[in-house]
């Protein structure tokens, strides 16, 4: 049988990972081994998690985290090639761009093992971001890259992959396919709107947690303003990221919102389905806005998914506190059907029978 090593390293890797997974195991034709490097520690992601969510339980658990990027991605390189001499896989899958993806892939390539990077040729353009150089090394040293996107495979060819024997191919999001599994359950799961007496539509979900953000006082102070602001309107609620809430403390701020702790997966996706709207710095929130059709404000300079902007259901918004509540209020009185096919159907299936051609 052939076998595959699978890197994880943050959960919504493992929620993706699941679906490939799920796939695997029904098909019973190859032999999945999953590795997690324990890059973001998170403390919702126990036994329960694992058992709740359906999601095999890792083999391997590293455990390195809270280190500099330069010291984190070392020791995952070396103890990721320790496995690989161990469990002599057909090919290691790594899932968008973190430190894991990279060092996965980097211990993969030089051991001549087949590389497969899932959600390959996102760009934002801002070489500045520690994933943007994750994501562009992951994609040259690839065997197989899995796309999201008409605009992703775009990506690739401009930056001349046409030329290079690496098989570029169009499956679509997997993210797709594990928010339409999860959500028919994430109702039983979760009680997290009757806990907080909120009402369908009438509040906004927001995160703000990149280091861009949370470490530039400017800008931080002028997001929480905007997010202060649109509370008159709507009331606000905002899983608090650890990092997010020790930078408010440093600078004194204490926005009027609604600040709970960080929360679940099924959680999070209950909060997405009866929100009005989303506010975020993150690169997946903004697709799983779209999936539940929701409109989203970014609160970036650039965004991995243009699509969602080009087709007007997000909007880059940067940090600047009154395009912030402007382009929230533009949303407010805008109506569209979300029904536009952006990312796909049956993903995780098309992937799957890509590696199984690869490793065949």
């Amino acid at each position: 049988m052939k076998k595959i090593v699978t890197i994880l390293g943050a959960r919504p890797q493992f929620v993706k990972g699941a679906v490939l997974s799920r796939v695997i195991q029904k098909h019973k034709e190859v032999e999945e081994i999953i590795v997690h490097t324990g890059q973001h520690f998170d403390a919702n992601m126990s036994a329960v998690f694992f058992d709740e969510m359906q999601i095999p339980k890792p083999k391997y658990n590293l455990n390195i985290n809270g280190l500099s990027h330069g010291a984190m991605t070392g020791q995952m390189l070396e103890k990721i090639e320790d496995i690989l001499l161990a469990e002599k896989p057909d090919a290691v899958i790594v899932y968008g761009d973190t430190n894991s993806t990279l060092a996965g892939a980097l211990a993969a390539k030089k051991l001549q093992v087949k590389v497969v990077h899932i959600e390959a040729g996102l760009r934002s353009f801002n070489i500045q971001m520690p994933e943007e150089v994750n994501r562009i090394l992951t994609d040259r040293i690839a065997n197989l890259l899995s796309c999201p996107t008409d605009i992703a495979v775009s990506n690739l060819k401009n930056e001349g992959f046409n030329g290079f024997d690496i098989l570029v191919e169009k499956h679509g999001d997997i993210m797709k396919d594990a928010v339409e599994f999860y959500s028919k359950v994430s109702e039983e799961k979760s009680t997290i709107i009757s806990d907080l007496n909120l009402v369908k539509n009438e509040f906004v979900l927001a995160t703000i947690h990149r280091q861009e953000n949370t470490d530039d006082q400017e800008k931080l102070t002028n997001v929480f303003s905007a997010l202060e602001e649109i509370n008159k309107t709507k009331q606000v609620i905002l899983p608090l990221h650890p990092r997010t809430k020790k930078m408010l403390e440093k600078y004194c701020l204490q926005p009027n919102i609604t600040f709970i702790d960080p929360v679940g997966y099924f959680s999070m996706l209950e909060l997405l389905k009866n929100c009005s709207m989303v506010i975020t710095d993150s690169g997946g929130l903004q697709k799983e806005a779209f999936f539940n059709k929701k409109f989203c404000v970014i609160a970036r300079e650039e965004t991995e998914w243009k699509e969602l902007e080009k087709n007007g259901y997000a909007t880059i918004s940067g940090t600047n506190t009154e395009t912030l509540v402007n382009d929230f209020n533009q949303f407010l009185t805008l109506n569209k059907s979300f029904e536009e096919e952006l990312y796909g159907n049956n993903v995780g299936e098309k992937i799957y029978q890509s590696i199984k051609k690869l490793i065949q």
